[in-house]
C-alpha cells in the first residue's frame, strides 16, 4: 500500500513537535489519554442528539495496557471512533484539530467540555515511539488502520475491528544514553504519570496493578499478582457540592496532594461561573515549609483545564505575599497554547489571578476576627511574608495588605491589629509609637520607652527586620503617622521644656558642645533627653534610617555601609549629669572617659557592636580604680 505524506510542512513541524514544543516527554500520555475522554465525549453528544443510541456511562472507559516482550503500549478507548477521511483529516495534517471544530461546530451539554484544542496533541507520541498505530472503528462504519514511524508518511488501510472505539499502539524506543525509555512500559510509572496528569479526567482509566496478597493455604507466604483496576479518580473535589462536603475531606485531599505534612489551617472553596468560568480549592497550611524563604522554594497552584493537568506551579495565580497558598484551580477559559504546558499571559489569567487574591485576603479577615488564635498561629508562620508584600514594588499593594498586620502591644500584652491600636488610642495621642529591635524581653527595657509608656501609650514591638522597612513604607494608618520611640524629634511633653539651646545654665551647652567634639565621627550631637525619666543614657536618631535599620542593611550581602544619623541622648535629672558637670569643671580628662562610657552604654543598650571592647574594659577599670 502507497505511503502517503503529511500536509502542513510535515516534517519540519513533527520535527518542532517533538524536539521543542514539549519539555517533558511522559506529557505524551496526557495527550492520548485527553483526546480518549474527547471521544468519548462526543459519543455521549451524539446520545444526546440520537434517540436510537443510548448511552450507559458504566460502558465507556479507557484502558493502558503494556506488552514488554513486543515493547508496545496500548492506549485503547470506548469512544466514537473515527472514519477513513477523518483519520486523513486529523491525523493527515498536522496541527489540525477534529476536536476543536467539532467544539466550535456543536454546542456541548451537561458540563461535558471537548478538551483538545490544536490537534497536534498526538504527535507527542513520536517522542517516545519509533513506531504508532491507530486501529479504530467509527460508529456505524467499518475498522481502519493507521500506520506511521513518522515524517515520512502513513498509511491507511481496511482492518477487522469488532467494537466501536480507538486502539492507539505505540512501539516504544529503545533505551538511549541520554532517556530511559523503559519507564514506559513499567505499570507503576505509568500510573504515576496518570495520577499525576489525567487523574481528573471524568471516565475510568483502568490498567493492571501490580498487588501482593497471602498464598491460599498457607499462613505468612505472599504473592504477587495483577489485577485491573480503575486508576484515576475522575470527580475531583473542587467539582463536588461543597455542602456536602467535610473538614476531613479537604485535609484528606491536603494530604494526598502533598502540599504539605501539616494540616490545613483553613481551607477556601471557589466556584465561579461568569464571563470567565473557575473552580478552585485553596488552603493556607499552618507551618512554614522548611524551604520556604530558600531559592529551591517555588510558589504556584496546581492548574488544570478541564480536569487535566497543565502546570504544576503556576506562579502567576498567586502574588508573592500570598506564596504560602497551596492548591489547585480548573478552568474550561483559558487561553492555552500549542503544548498545554505554557500558559499565555491573558486576561482570563489576570482575571481568576486577582479573584482569588482578594478571596483569599477576606479568608483571612475572616480568621483574624473570629478565630484570633488560628490567624495568630498562621501570622507566626507567614506574617512576615506579608510585611515583605508590604514593602515590595516600592509599596503597590500596602493598602490592600495593612489590615492583616499584627504586632506585639507593650500595653496589652498580646498581639493586636493595626486598627485595634488605634481604636484604644487615648484623644491626645498623636501617633502610632513603635520600638524596633531584636525581642520583646528587650524592647520592654528599653529606656526610650519610658515617657510614653509613662503617659499610658501603647507601644508596638518590631523584632523582625523587615517590621521597620515595611512600616517605613506604610506611613500611616486611619491618618495616624508612625513614630519610632527612638525618633529624635519626640514630644511626649512639650511642658518639660528643657531643650539644652533653651537651657538658663549655659554650662549644659558648653557640656554637651564638648562631648559632641569627643565623639566626633560617632554620633551628631549631644543634647538633653525628653524622653529619659530613670536611664541615664540613650541613642536616638535623624532622618529616614534608624538604628534598627542600620542593623539590619549591615547584615546583608550588598552592606552599603548605611548608617543612622545618631544622637546621643543625656537625662540632666539624672545624678550621671552631675558627674558631667564635675567633670566639665574639673578634670576633662575624665569627661572624656565618662562620654565614651556613656557612649558604648547607650550601644550595648540598642544592641550594637562596641567599637573597641579592650578600650571599653581599660575604662571600666579606670572608673573602679
Amino acid at each position: 500500500m502507497a505511503k502517503r505524506k503529511f500536509k502542513a510542512e510535515s516534517k519540519r513541524v513533527l520535527d518542532i513537535m517533538i524536539n521543542s514544543i514539549y519539555t517533558h516527554k511522559e506529557i505524551f500520555l496526557r495527550e492520548l489519554i485527553s483526546n480518549a475522554s474527547d471521544a468519548i465525549d462526543k459519543i455521549y453528544y451524539k446520545a444526546l442528539t440520537d434517540d436510537s443510541l443510548e448511552f450507559d456511562k458504566s460502558n465507556y472507559y479507557i484502558r493502558v495496557k503494556v506488552d514488554k516482550d513486543s515493547r508496545k503500549l496500548i492506549i485503547s478507548d470506548t469512544g466514537i471512533g473515527m472514519t477513513k477521511e477523518e483519520l486523513v483529516e486529523n491525523l493527515g495534517v498536522i496541527a489540525q484539530s477534529g476536536s476543536f471544530n467539532f467544539k466550535n461546530l456543536n454546542k456541548v451539554k451537561d458540563g461535558y467540555d471537548i478538551i483538545g484544542q490544536f490537534g497536534v496533541g498526538f504527535y507527542s507520541s513520536f517522542m517516545v515511539a519509533d513506531k504508532v498505530e491507530v486501529h479504530t472503528r467509527a460508529l456505524g462504519e467499518e475498522g481502519y488502520m493507521w500506520v506511521s514511524e513518522g515524517a515520512d508518511g502513513y498509511t491507511i488501510k481496511n482492518f477487522d475491528k469488532e467494537n466501536v472505539g480507538t486502539d492507539i499502539i505505540l512501539t516504544i524506543k529503545e533505551n538511549t544514553e541520554d532517556d530511559n525509555y523503559d519507564k514506559y512500559l513499567n505499570t507503576n510509572e505509568l500510573q504515576q504519570i496518570v495520577k499525576k496528569y489525567s487523574d481528573f479526567i471524568r471516565y475510568p482509566i483502568k490498567m493492571k496493578v501490580n498487588k501482593t496478597r497471602l498464598k491460599e493455604g498457607t499462613e505468612d507466604e505472599y504473592e504477587n499478582y495483577a489485577e485491573v483496576e480503575t486508576v484515576n479518580s475522575m470527580v475531583p473535589i473542587w467539582k463536588k457540592n461543597k455542602l456536602n462536603l467535610k473538614d476531613e475531606d479537604y485535609e484528606n485531599f491536603y494530604s494526598e496532594k502533598h502540599f504539605g505534612f501539616d494540616k490545613p489551617l483553613s481551607h477556601l472553596h471557589v466556584s465561579v461561573d461568569g464571563v470567565i468560568r473557575y473552580n478552585a480549592v485553596l488552603f493556607i497550611p499552618e507551618n512554614i515549609p522548611f524551604d520556604y524563604y530558600s531559592k529551591e522554594y517555588e510558589k504556584g497552584l496546581e492548574l488544570y483545564s478541564n480536569g487535566v493537568l497543565i502546570m504544576n506551579r503556576c506562579p502567576d495565580l498567586l502574588p508573592d505575599y500570598f506564596s504560602f497558598v497551596k492548591g489547585v484551580v480548573d478552568s474550561e477559559d483559558l487561553t492555552l497554547n500549542l503544548s498545554r504546558e505554557v500558559l499565555q499571559k491573558d486576561r482570563q489569567l489576570q482575571f481568576i489571578a486577582k479573584n482569588l487574591r482578594i478571596k483569599i485576603k477576606k479568608e483571612l479577615e475572616t480568621m483574624m476576627k473570629h478565630d484570633r488564635e488560628k490567624y495568630e498561629k498562621f501570622y507566626s508562620s507567614f506574617g512576615r511574608q506579608l510585611k515583605f508584600g508590604i514593602y515590595d514594588e516600592f509599596g503597590r499593594d500596602k493598602d490592600f495588605l495593612k489590615d492583616l498586620l499584627m504586632f506585639y502591644s507593650s500595653k496589652k500584652e498580646k498581639m493586636v491589629s493595626l486598627d485595634e491600636y488605634v481604636e484604644s488610642m487615648p484623644e491626645d495621642q498623636n501617633y502610632i509609637y513603635y520600638a524596633a529591635g531584636e525581642s520583646k524581653e528587650m524592647l520592654k527595657k528599653l529606656p526610650q520607652t519610658e515617657s510614653i509608656t509613662d503617659k499610658g501609650y501603647e507601644v508596638l514591638y518590631f523584632t523582625e527586620d523587615v517590621d521597620e522597612f515595611a512600616i517605613k513604607m506604610l506611613g500611616e494608618f486611619k491618618e495616624k503617622e508612625f513614630k519610632s520611640v527612638s525618633s529624635s524629634d519626640i514630644e511626649i511633653d512639650e511642658s518639660d521644656d528643657i531643650d539644652d539651646n533653651e537651657a538658663d545654665d549655659e554650662i549644659k551647652r558648653e557640656i554637651f558642645e564638648y562631648m559632641t567634639k569627643s565623639l566626633s565621627g560617632k554620633i551628631s550631637k549631644v543634647k538633653a533627653s525628653k524622653r529619659l525619666k530613670n536611664h541615664p543614657v540613650c541613642l536616638s536618631n535623624e532622618g529616614d534610617v534608624s538604628i534598627e535599620m542600620e542593623k539590619v542593611l549591615k547584615n546583608m550581602p550588598n552592606n552599603q555601609n548605611i548608617k543612622a544619623d545618631k544622637i546621643l541622648e543625656i537625662n540632666i535629672n539624672h545624678k550621671v549629669f552631675e558627674s558631667l558637670k564635675n567633670a566639665y569643671t574639673n578634670d576633662k580628662d575624665k569627661l572624656d572617659l565618662y562620654t565614651n562610657l556613656l557612649y558604648n552604654q547607650a550601644l550595648l543598650i540598642e544592641g550594637l557592636p562596641l567599637e573597641d571592647p579592650v578600650e571599653f574594659s581599660n575604662n571600666i577599670s579606670k572608673i573602679m580604680d
